[in-house]
C-alpha cells in the first residue's frame, strides 16, 4: 500500500469521554490511517461531512444527540461511510436496530485493544479493496468496449464476434432483441467496420413514419407526384448512397412499402414517387425490430421472401437479466458519462444502491440501466450514489420486497438470510457478493452456512 492510500482513508471517533477518545488514538496509532476525534456529536457530523472518512466510530449513548439519531443523518448524508457503535450497554434489539438504520458493527465498552484493532484492520482493508476495485473495474471497463457497446458476458462476445466477422462482407443483415438492448448501436457498428463506413448511415424509424409517406421517405418523390410535392425530394436510399440504410422497427412498415423494399434488396433499383425513371443506388440494409416476424409472417403482416433475404445475417441482442455479470461495467460506463456529461465527480455505488440495481429485473434493459443512472447522477449531492438517489420505481420496489417477519428474527438469521439474497440475485458468484456485502468470500461462506466463529477467530480476513 502507497502513502496516498494511507492518507486516504480517514476514521472519525465521536465519543463525549475523553478517555474513550485517548484509548482509541493510542490503539489506532500504527495503523495506516488518519485519526481524527470529537467530542461532541453535533461537532462531529460537520467533521464527518466536510471530512468524508471512510470509517466512524460512534458512542451511542451521548448528551445533545443520541448515537442513534447520529447514525441516522450520517447514514443519510454519507451512505459510503462505515459506522461503529460503542456502547456500554449491550442489547440485541438496540444491535438490530442500529444494523437496520445503517451500522456496519456493535462494539461494547470497555473497549478491548485487542478487538478494535482487529474490527478497524478488516474495515480499513475493505476501504482500501473498494479503492483498488474503483481502479480494476476501470481497467476492466476499457478492455472490454467494442464500438460503442460494453461487455464481457459470453452473450455479448460472441455478438462482438459476430459484428466483426459480418462487417465486411454483409448486404442485408437483421437485428433483433428487445426494447432498449442496443439494436442501433449495433447497427452503427457493422457500419462502421464496413468498406462503406466513409459514407452515410442514414435511419428510418419505421413506427414514426405515416403509412402514406413511407415511399416517398425511402426512395424520394418529384415535383407535382401528389399534394404537397412541391419539389423533387431525395430518398433515404439515394442519400445513403455508397453507405447504410438503418431500417428500426422494420415491423411496422407497411405491406405495399415491403414488396417495393424487396425489389429495391434484389435489383439495387429505386424509383422516386411520381418518375418511371429507375436509378441505381449501392447500399447495406440493416433492419432491426423488437417484434416476432416469424408471427408477423404467419399473421400475413410481414413478408417471407422480404424475411428471408434480411435475415441472411441475423444478429440477436440479449436481455440485460441474461447479461448481469455486464451490469457493474456498464454502471461503471454510464457513471464515467454523465459525471463528465454533469461536471459531477461521481465515483461510484453505495454497496446498498449495488445490491438494488444488481436485484432489480431491467425490464427495459440497457435503456432503462441508462435512464436511471443519469437520473441518479443528476440528483446526487454526494459523490458517492446511494439508493435514495435512484429513481422511485427502483425505491420502491426493494421497499415492497422486504419481509415483515424479519421484525422477530435473530440478528443472525437476518445477516444469513441478506447474504443467501444477494448471492440469489448475483446467480450464486460468491465473489460478486462478497464485493456487494464488503466482506471476504470465507465470510460469505461461513455465514450461509450458519457456523458460529470460534472466541478469537477473525472475522475470516
Amino acid at each position: 500500500m502507497n502513502k496516498a492510500d494511507i492518507q486516504n482513508v480517514k476514521l472519525v471517533a465521536i465519543d463525549d469521554d475523553p478517555t474513550t477518545l485517548e484509548l482509541i488514538r493510542d490503539a489506532l496509532k500504527h495503523q495506516p490511517l488518519q485519526v481524527l476525534t470529537v467530542g461532541d456529536p453535533v461537532a462531529g457530523l460537520e467533521v464527518v461531512f466536510r471530512e468524508r472518512p471512510q470509517i466512524v466510530l460512534l458512542d451511542l449513548m451521548m448528551p445533545k444527540m443520541g448515537g442513534m439519531e447520529c447514525l441516522e443523518r450520517i447514514a443519510e448524508g454519507a451512505p459510503e461511510t462505515d459506522v461503529i457503535l460503542l456502547t456500554a450497554d449491550y442489547s440485541t434489539d438496540s444491535a438490530v436496530m442500529a444494523i437496520r438504520k445503517g451500522a456496519s458493527d456493535y462494539l461494547t465498552k470497555p473497549i478491548s485493544v485487542a478487538v478494535l484493532r482487529q474490527r478497524i484492520s478488516r474495515f480499513v482493508e475493505l476501504a482500501q479493496q473498494r479503492e483498488t476495485a474503483l481502479r480494476l473495474e476501470g481497467e476492466l471497463l476499457k478492455a472490454h468496449q467494442f464500438e460503442g457497446m460494453v461487455g464481457r458476458s459470453p452473450l455479448m462476445l460472441a455478438v462482438f464476434t459476430r459484428i466483426r466477422r459480418v462487417a465486411p462482407h454483409f448486404r442485408t443483415a437483421l437485428v433483433t432483441g428487445a426494447t432498449g438492448t442496443g439494436k442501433e448501436l449495433v447497427a452503427a457498428a457493422l457500419h462502421r467496420l464496413s468498406p462503406g463506413s466513409e459514407n452515410r448511415f442514414a435511419v428510418c424509424n419505421c413506427s414514426a413514419v405515416v403509412e402514406t409517406l413511407f415511399e416517398s421517405e425511402l426512395f424520394g418523390h418529384v415535383r407535382g407526384a401528389f399534394t404537397g410535392a412541391s419539389q423533387d425530394k431525395m430518398g433515404l436510399f439515394e442519400y445513403a448512397n455508397g453507405g447504410t440504410v438503418f431500417l428500426d422497427e422494420i415491423g411496422d412498415m407497411p405491406l405495399e412499402t415491403q414488396s417495393k423494399l424487396l425489389r429495391v434488396l434484389e435489383n439495387g433499383e429505386i424509383q422516386r414517387v411520381g418518375s418511371p425513371v429507375p436509378r441505381k443506388v449501392s447500399v447495406r440494409v440493416i433492419a432491426a425490430t423488437n417484434r416476432n416476424l416469424q408471427e408477423l409472417m404467419a399473421e400475413k403482416l410481414f413478408r417471407e421472401d422480404l424475411y428471408y433475404r434480411l435475415s441472411m445475417v441475423e444478429i440477436k441482442l440479449p436481455r440485460l437479466s441474461e447479461r448481469k455479470e455486464d451490469l457493474p461495467l456498464l454502471t461503471r460506463y454510464f457513471l464515467e458519462t454523465f459525471s463528465e456529461q454533469f461536471g459531477k465527480p461521481v465515483r461510484g455505488l453505495t454497496p446498498r444502491a449495488d445490491l438494488l440495481l444488481t436485484r432489480y429485473p431491467w425490464p427495459g434493459n440497457v435503456r432503462e440501466l441508462k435512464s436511471a443512472l443519469g437520473n441518479a447522477c443528476m440528483m446526487a449531492e454526494n459523490d458517492v450514489i446511494d439508493v435514495r438517489d435512484l429513481p422511485e420505481h427502483l425505491r420502491s420496489r426493494t421497499s415492497q420486497e422486504a419481509s415483515v417477519d424479519e421484525e422477530v428474527l435473530t440478528l443472525a438469521e437476518m445477516e444469513r438470510r441478506h447474504v443467501v439474497r444477494v448471492l440469489e440475485s448475483v446467480g450464486g458468484n460468491k465473489a460478486r457478493a462478497a464485493k456487494i456485502l464488503d466482506i471476504n468470500r470465507a465470510t460469505v461462506y461461513r455465514i450461509v452456512e450458519g457456523r458460529v466463529p470460534a472466541d478469537g477467530e477473525p472475522d475470516a480476513q
